[in-house]
């Protein structure tokens, strides 16, 4: 487009504004003049405090924590400590019926316990031992004017040793266990107050294990009424050692390799 006709269109664009403005003059007017408007001042607002209804306080019951019925443990059973109960249940422990005829009737546990500690300390409890003594006597017999233990009297030891051999040595520490609260109770009132009967009763295997082994015959001789062993080096032995030896060389093999099971498993 020219720059005349550009020229010759302003003044309708300006018509063209006027008129617009007339017609929504008459659109939007009022028809009536109004009065002068009055200029009321806005009376402030009445601000109305929300009603805030209390609610009625919930009472939450706290949760019920079920509590576990206290565990009746009921009281152990007292140990039974009778010589009968302990002797019944000893002769399970063997198939040798030999063992019933063997053992002591009465106060095995005191017997025991005094038994192992007087070995521990290398005497023999004469008084106080669990088995019966051996039917048969100690037997010797001479030859070139000497006096020689007799090898018949091993025999007569032989069922000792079957009974031994015959106990079922985890079963038999099962029921040292079970009767262990009762021997402890009657170690400390024979005992130190330092010593413990395990220990002892260790010291008193030991004992035994310690015996020399010695080639049979073995010369002994007779003095108020005594065997002596004629080597002075066995008659310095203790109590229960040359007690083992007059068993005889296959009977203290055979207790020995007992004695040597029941420390290992202890």
């Amino acid at each position: 487009m020219s720059e005349e006709s550009k020229k010759s269109l302003v003044p309708h664009f300006t018509i063209g504004a006027i008129v617009l403005a007339i017609v929504l003059a008459v659109v939007f007017w009022p028809s009536e003049p109004e009065p002068e408007p009055v200029i009321v001042m806005p009376e402030p607002p009445v601000i109305i405090e929300p009603v805030i209804e209390e609610q009625p306080t919930m009472l939450i019951p706290e949760p019920v924590v079920e509590q576990p019925e206290p565990e009746i443990i009921p009281e152990p059973e007292p140990l039974d400590i009778s010589d009968g109960t302990i002797k019944t249940k000893l002769l399970t422990l063997s198939d040798y019926d030999t063992f019933a005829r063997l053992l002591i009737n009465d106060a095995l546990l005191e017997r025991f316990v005094i038994m192992t500690n007087t070995l521990a300390e290398d005497g023999i409890a004469a008084n106080n031992r669990i088995l019966v003594k051996p039917e048969k006597p100690f037997r010797t017999y001479r030859q070139a004017d000497k006096e020689w233990i007799d090898p018949a009297s091993f025999k007569r030891y032989a069922p000792y040793v079957e009974v031994l051999e015959s106990l079922e040595t985890a079963s038999l520490l099962q029921l040292y266990q079970e009767y262990k609260p009762a021997i402890e109770k009657i170690f400390s009132e024979i005992g130190s107050p330092s010593d413990n009967f395990e220990e002892k009763l260790k010291d008193a295997i030991d004992v035994l294990l310690d015996t020399p082994e010695v080639p049979f015959p073995v010369e002994v001789y007779t003095e108020s009424v005594m065997f002596k062993f004629k080597d002075t080096q066995l008659e310095s032995l203790t109590a229960p050692q040359k007690q083992l030896l007059r068993t005889g060389p296959e009977n203290m093999r055979r207790i020995k390799a007992k004695l040597r099971e029941i420390k290992e498993t202890l």
